[in-house]
């Protein structure tokens, strides 16, 4: 990939990411991820579709509710707001063409700031959205997906699709329209919904049956909306169950699906799921894919990690390469994403305040997956851990549990065979043995 730059260099000194391979001792160089490796019939680079997210790498200050701004980088210091917005398009160009990633992602108002006044973003915005343009085209980076913040700005605190102010729906209405004829015009890929703020702080002021009617309505008008201007990609649903509202409508996976099921909106959604939201709301990140990969509904996640101590969303570099391992099982067994990739929705921490940690962070996250997609495949290629999940149901394989099944047993038939079988015997689940499958291939 050619390392794109504007007029000024913003990461001066850093060279071109090269992967050197895991005898390497360079801090900046890929160790594991070799994009032209081929496991399990892909290429890295097609199995993983690496995205730098736009808000995080660029936009965060590393400011927190008890302290100032501690990332003072030169590409947020012009006081023009278009300016500004250019620079920061330099500087992502820059990271992304020299960590050699092939997609970025944004939010509306990460690509420039906005105002109150609607014509004026959408003003702003097409002139970004042609800068980047001419970077993509340049660089041959590609939009994995753009979207709308809907949940930052004072007037979404009720909510944006979901807000009990009409007029409020509208003004959400309008952003989704402008970032969506920038998501087409980028060629973007997808595009995603994530309802920060659609949901309730308390059910003694909401309508929580009208709201999702809404919710469901705003959904059908910017996927007709898309497909009419010539959108042919996927929309993705972020589920998280809280903050920053109490309880948010896209809780989790299971309940994102029954959603979209009951509004007729699968042949268009998918899922894009992020690591902190599934601990947030009790899970496992795990038990979020297979959820979607069940369903078929796997599009794309957000790569993070949160921290054992702390019960809120920190946006870590996902760096747990056991935790890693088994979430690349679960993907590589159903078939990776659809439509989607991994986008690195992680912020380097308060205290990490070189340009250079960005390149830390990054090359510890892709490393950490190539790893662990590596190890999975090992583990599937070459450990029990297929077949001993297969015997633990291979009582299934009888003729009543197969008509069972099939919906072609009776309860008669399974008290029948329940008397004629005796008690059943105790079967281990050998779930510590399984563990040690993954660290013996770690």
């Amino acid at each position: 990939m050619k390392t794109v730059t504007g007029e000024k260099t913003f990461f001066a000194g850093i060279p071109a990411i090269q992967f050197e391979g895991p005898k390497t001792d360079n801090p900046l160089a890929y160790r594991w991820y070799d994009e032209n490796r081929v496991v399990a019939g892909k290429t890295m680079k097609e199995w993983l579709r690496f995205a730098v997210a736009y808000w995080h790498s660029f936009n965060g200050t590393g400011a927190d509710p008890f302290g100032e701004a501690t990332h003072l980088f030169e590409w947020d210091k012009n006081t023009d707001p278009v300016a500004r917005a250019k620079d920061k398009a330099d500087a992502a160009f820059e990271l992304i063409t020299k960590l050699n990633l092939p997609y970025y992602c944004f939010h509306d108002v990460d690509v420039v700031d906005y105002t109150n006044d609607i014509e004026e973003n959408e003003k702003r915005l097409q002139t970004l959205t042609q800068y980047l343009k001419q970077k993509q085209e340049e660089s041959g980076v590609k939009l994995l997906w753009g979207t709308a913040n809907l949940f930052s700005h004072r007037r979404y605190m009720n909510g944006a699709a979901t807000n009990p102010d009409f007029h409020v729906l509208s003004h959400a209405a309008a952003q989704v329209k402008a970032a969506l004829d920038a998501t087409i015009a980028l060629g973007g890929e997808n595009y995603v919904f994530w309802g920060g703020r659609e949901g309730y702080m308390s059910l003694l002021n909401t309508n929580m049956k009208k709201e999702k009617e809404h919710l469901a309505r705003f959904l059908q008008a910017s996927r007709d909306y898309a497909r009419k201007n010539g959108f042919k990609g996927t929309f993705f649903i972020e589920p998280k169950p809280c903050e920053p509202t109490k309880h948010q409508y896209d809780y989790d996976a299971e309940t994102v699906i029954g959603f979209l099921r009951q509004y007729d909106l699968l042949n268009d959604f998918k899922l894009n799921l992020e690591v902190n939201h599934a601990t947030l709301a009790g899970h496992t990140f795990q038990h979020e894919l297979q959820v979607a990969i069940d369903a078929g509904l796997l599009g794309s996640i957000d790569a993070n990690r949160g921290d054992y101590q702390n019960g809120w969303d920190t946006d870590q570099f996902p760096t747990n390469l056991n935790e890693l391992t088994e979430a690349m099982l679960i993907i590589l067994e159903g078939g990776g994403f659809k439509g989607g990739g991994i986008n690195f929705d992680a912020k380097i921490r308060r205290n990490s305040t070189d340009p250079a940690d960005i390149f830390y962070a990054h090359i510890g996250g892709v490393d950490s997956f190539a790893r662990a997609l590596i190890t999975a495949d090992a583990i599937l290629e070459k450990s029990d851990y297929k077949k001993l999940r297969q015997e633990r149901y291979a009582s299934f394989d009888a003729a009543t549990a197969k008509a069972f099944e099939a919906g072609q047993a009776s309860l008669e038939d399974l008290r029948a065979f329940a008397v004629a079988n005796g008690e059943p015997a105790v079967r281990s689940g050998r779930q510590e043995y399984l563990e040690n499958i993954i660290n013996n291939y770690l």
